[in-house]
């Protein structure tokens, strides 16, 4: 797989990662270890470089197994987690006070089996720290070793402006796709602008595009998506139009929806590098195959038209959630 430079940082991913949180947390029960372990290796087989997971996931359960799973190729892989919920529980709110950074540091070393975290983000920004106690934390932990990169997520454009003057930011992660398209606004200007490399997470819409998940779907009681307004049965049925012009699309180039999406994110900017995250293999490759689908200028343009003549209902976070968005 092609790699590629998350902006100025000098950090080198594959194009497309794996986001490892739905194998321990977020959309039902956790994925059987061996299996899990199965699927992060065949990544890696497949060409993935780039391993996204953070404390909250599980709680710490999916360091642990990132750490087992990477282990024979550490030295050959980048692995990305984060800080910033108290206690790594997100029910419990943030937390990024300078101690807290630090003993998340540590613990997470521990857990992943490694002596250096690649790519350390704040999972959320804390509104009672303030953003240079933050940044100047992990350049610390730069400067001591433990850490080689600064990351944040869901950042604003003024929250990024302040740690970047600290210590610069390496990569933003936030949600983008072709159902959520906010980051054009104003985000992806001032990542250009700063050098910062973008990883889109939920580019598949958190499972929507592939058009798997109809208003029928039944999820599983501890599925994240039964709290989200946008996976409401009404939601869901109003935004089949985005899923069948998908297909369509699809269908006019060979291949399907969730290539497609991926395809169209990667053709945004040669900085940006989407984790899709999955528990079954052949979604795993499907997504992979996505890296091989090239899209033309026109492709782009034609695809982000014809999307945008779709309204998408439904808010993508929980009236609770929503609150903490930084703005």
């Amino acid at each position: 797989m092609q790699k590629r430079q998350l902006g100025k940082s000098g950090l080198e991913v594959s194009a497309i990662g794996l986001g490892c949180m739905g194998l321990s947390y977020g959309y039902g029960p956790a994925t059987d270890k061996a299996t899990a372990i199965e699927l992060i290796r065949r990544a890696y087989e497949l060409g993935v470089t780039f391993f996204d997971s953070a404390e909250a996931y599980g709680p710490f359960t999916n360091e642990e197994l990132l750490g087992e799973a990477l282990a024979p190729f550490r030295d050959k892989v980048v692995i990305a987690t984060k800080f910033g919920f108290a206690g790594g529980m997100v029910a419990d709110g943030v937390d990024s006070r300078p101690a807290n950074i630090r003993a998340v540091a540590e613990a997470s070393l521990r857990r992943l089996n490694t002596d250096v975290i690649d790519l350390f983000y704040q999972h959320r920004v804390d509104p009672q720290v303030p953003m240079e106690d933050v940044a100047g934390t992990v350049r610390d932990l730069i400067n001591e070793g433990k850490v080689r990169h600064f990351g944040l997520s869901e950042a604003s454009v003024a929250s990024i402006r302040r740690a970047h003057a600290v210590q610069p930011v390496a990569a933003l992660q936030s949600e983008y796709s072709l159902w959520w398209r906010e980051p054009e606004q104003a985000i992806l200007p001032l990542l250009e602008e700063l050098g910062i490399g973008f990883v889109p997470f939920s580019p598949l819409g958190k499972g929507f595009l592939t058009g798997a998940i109809d208003e029928n779907t039944q999820f599983d009681s501890t599925d994240f998506r039964n709290v989200v307004p946008r996976f409401n049965e009404e939601a869901r049925k109003a935004n089949r139009g985005l899923v069948e012009v998908l297909g369509d699309i699809a269908s006019s180039k060979g291949v399907s929806r969730a290539q497609i999406a991926i395809a169209w994110l990667l053709a945004q900017k040669p900085w940006i590098a989407p984790i899709p995250g999955t528990t079954k293999l052949h979604r795993l490759e499907e997504n992979i195959g996505a890296a091989n689908v090239l899209l033309t200028a026109q492709d782009v343009s034609d695809i982000a038209q014809t999307v945008t003549s779709i309204q998408v209902e439904g808010e993508r976070y929980p009236a609770h959630l929503q609150q903490r968005i930084d703005r």
